[in-house]
């Protein structure tokens, strides 16, 4: 048995927990690893009283579902009461100023997420996309109505943006730094859980981050799944730059 078969098969939940207490989330800040090690402890517990097979477990932390099952409930429950910045979002249909993605990376998504943007784009193949509205757009938006197409796929990072001035984002979209534009408190514990899984699942699974520009042009541009995750697939720091990013734009944390 190779040692890294031997790893995967004594990495049970509570084995997981005890990794989790000496990782952490790196770029992500020292409240935000407390919060993730809180939140992914409390998943492994759930895993563990339901008799979840280890594989399994391995498996969503390792391609983010577990950061997004977490992430999700996480923002859901924050806009049950949502803070005075969400309440006076200006963000609307038509408005797609913060998704000209002017730093070329669109975003740091989980394996996940880059899978579900794939599969709900790729049947648009060969059809004109949003960077016939502008160059630097996201392929995912229609170049008519601005509209994105793979709305109920796309990321956490889609998400979780938050302008109070779509000003400020056509601003942005042009090179400047106008205030009023941000993300969710949320996305930055979204990113810590991820971060935090892989510094869990060290030497055990890997885990891989993405562009979601190039996942969503590829998809458009009829390339395969796994062409598109070969090309998109992120350096290892770039999930520590996205958390730290995350941290500075952080805005609506109630």
């Amino acid at each position: 048995m190779s040692a890294a078969i031997a790893k995967r098969r004594a990495a049970t939940p509570a084995d997981l927990k005890a990794r989790a207490k000496r990782a952490r989330a790196q770029g992500a800040g020292s409240a935000a690893t407390d919060r993730a090690r809180r939140m992914l402890a409390a998943y492994l517990d759930t895993a563990e009283r339901h008799g979840l097979p280890p594989a399994k477990v391995l498996s969503d932390m390792a391609s983010g579902r577990a950061a997004w099952q977490i992430g999700t409930a996480l923002r859901d429950e924050m806009l049950r009461t949502p803070p005075e910045a969400v309440k006076n979002a200006a963000c609307a249909a038509g408005c797609a100023f913060c998704c000209i993605l002017s730093g070329g990376d669109g975003g740091t998504i989980t394996e996940t997420e880059a899978r579900r943007l794939h599969d709900a784009l790729a049947p648009l193949a060969g059809q004109p996309d949003g960077r016939g509205w502008h160059p630097a757009a996201c392929a995912a938006l229609d170049p008519e109505t601005r509209a994105c197409r793979a709305y109920d796929a796309r990321p956490m990072i889609c998400r979780s943006f938050l302008s109070t001035d779509a000003g400020a984002c056509r601003i942005n979209s042009e090179g400047g730094e106008a205030k009023g534009a941000g993300l969710l408190g949320t996305h930055l514990d979204y990113l810590a859980l991820h971060a935090l899984a892989r510094e869990t699942l060290k030497g055990i699974s890997r885990v891989a981050t993405y562009s979601m520009s190039r996942i969503a042009s590829g998809a458009v541009d009829g390339e395969t799944a796994g062409d598109s995750l070969d090309a998109a697939r992120h350096k290892p720091g770039a999930l520590e730059d996205a958390c730290r990013d995350a941290a500075r734009a952080a805005v609506g944390r109630g």
